[in-house]
Parts: C-alpha cells; structure tokens; sequence
C-alpha cells in the first residue's frame, strides 16, 4: 500500500494569527487552537493582550524617538503590525520582521513590497549572527543609533533557559546607548491559574509544533540584566501603560496572571 502522506503540523504563527481572528490559518491550526480554547477558555484573551501591549510599546518607542525596529519571532503580519503603528506615528520608521516559519515570511513579503522602509527576513532568532549578519538587517537597520529589539511573546519558545539567557544578551549587544528591548513571555502562575496553565501546556506542546518554556518571574527579569526598566517595570501584560487612564487590574483576571510584560532601555 502506498504510504499516506504526513498529517499538517498546527504551528504557532497560524494558531497565534487564528486566536487574533485573522484568515491566515488552516484547519489543523484551528484544531489546535480549539483544543487550547477547551483547557483554558481564554487563550484568546491573553492573545489579544499581547498584540495591544505591543501597540502600545510601539506608540511608546516612537514618542521616544525610536525610529527602527527588530522585530523578533513576528509571525504572520494581522491587523496592528509594527509597520503599521511605527510609520503612522513616524513616517520612514525602519522595521525588519524575522520569523523561521516560510509562509509567514512570504505572506509579510507580499505585503511589504511596495513598502521600501520595511521587510520581512527568513531567519531562526536561536542564529543571532544570522539575523543580524543578513542583508535585510544591515540594508535596512543602522546599529550605530537606536535600534528597538522586540519579543513579544516569543522568547518562550525556547526551552533552554541557559541558551534564552545568551540570545538575549547577544542581541542587546549590538545596541547603541538609547536603544530598547521590550519583551512579553509566560510566567509560572498559581491557583486555578497555574492548573489551567499546565493543561493548556499539555494540550498545546501535544498539538503544535514547538514546546512552551514557563518561567518564573526572577527569570524573566533577568534578561533586562544590564537595562534601564522603563515605567512601570515588570508587570502583567495588559498592566504594561494601559490607554485607558482608569484602568484598574482585575486580579480575578486569569489570561492577566500567566504573562509578565517589560520594556527595558540601553543606558
């Protein structure tokens, strides 16, 4: 009998774009996200979390004169891209997208191409030498003024704590005085929260394509080792400068307590 081909594989940009209500997915995708959805009801709330909290770190860099952006484990481009928020804010703001997935990258090619002052790179952010050795990094990024690094919700996917630890640091040492480095990661959570959180972990290594590394909050400070934290530090998600100025945390608010977000700058 003739061998049956490969079942898909859900991955996590298609599960991330589908949880964030794009187009950009297939039906295993969907599956995986609806098995994830079942274990802990509001995966798709923490999602949209992070993708605001990076609207708001963007708007925040560009007040700040930030004007080129490192955009690390970007994804599939949806609705709120950096480009998008950088260069309405700043016009000519300078963003490269890396991701190791090849539909996303060629997806954000697509969209980028009559976009001279943004790109999308096929590279693993694990090769920092690659990334930053490219030509779409070096034609397009200036490393001798500001440069923002951003991982939002990705340096998770790195199981290693040790290897996370030296990705970051090799990265920001690249960066000029003035520079940033905002990230957004898992962290180990207690209560009903900690149970949903293992099970989704469970549901989700068991699904998609890379494995979910869950820390504690002393390991995610430790890679703004050497920053300036910006106002007002290490803090949940959707706590990182809320828009709404009457914001008050909701501590009963589970997708709030699995994630800690921060913004540090390079002194």
């Amino acid at each position: 009998m003739p061998e049956s081909p490969e079942r898909p594989v859900a991955t996590a940009a298609r599960v991330y774009d589908y949880m964030l209500g794009g187009t950009h997915n297939s039906a295993v995708d969907r599956e995986a996200a609806a098995h994830m959805v079942r274990s802990f009801p509001l995966a798709a709330v923490g999602a949209r979390y992070n993708r605001e909290f990076l609207g708001r770190v963007v708007r925040f860099l560009t007040g700040a004169g930030v004007r080129q952006f490192l955009d690390l484990g970007s994804g599939i481009p949806t609705v709120g891209n950096v480009h998008e928020i950088a260069q309405a804010e700043a016009p000519g703001a300078r963003v490269v997208y890396v991701d190791y997935e090849r539909d996303a990258v060629e997806l954000g090619q697509r969209i980028l191409s009559d976009n001279p002052d943004a790109t999308a790179l096929l590279a693993d952010l694990r090769e920092p030498d690659v990334v930053l050795g490219s030509p779409e990094v070096t034609g397009l990024l200036d490393f001798s003024r500001p440069v923002a690094v951003l991982m939002i919700s990705v340096l998770h996917f790195v199981p290693d704590d040790a290897q996370a630890l030296d990705l970051v640091r090799r990265y920001l040492s690249r960066l000029t005085s003035g520079s940033y480095f905002a990230l957004s990661h898992l962290v180990r959570a207690e209560g009903r929260a900690g149970n949903l959180q293992r099970e989704t972990r469970h549901v989700y290594n068991s699904t998609v394509a890379e494995n979910l590394a869950i820390r504690e909050p002393g390991q995610i400070a430790a890679f703004f080792a050497g920053l300036e934290l910006v106002e007002p530090g290490l803090v949940a998600v959707p706590d990182w400068r809320p828009d709404d100025p009457d914001y008050v945390p909701d501590e009963e608010d589970v997708p709030r307590r699995v994630g800690l977000a921060g913004v540090g700058r390079v002194p």
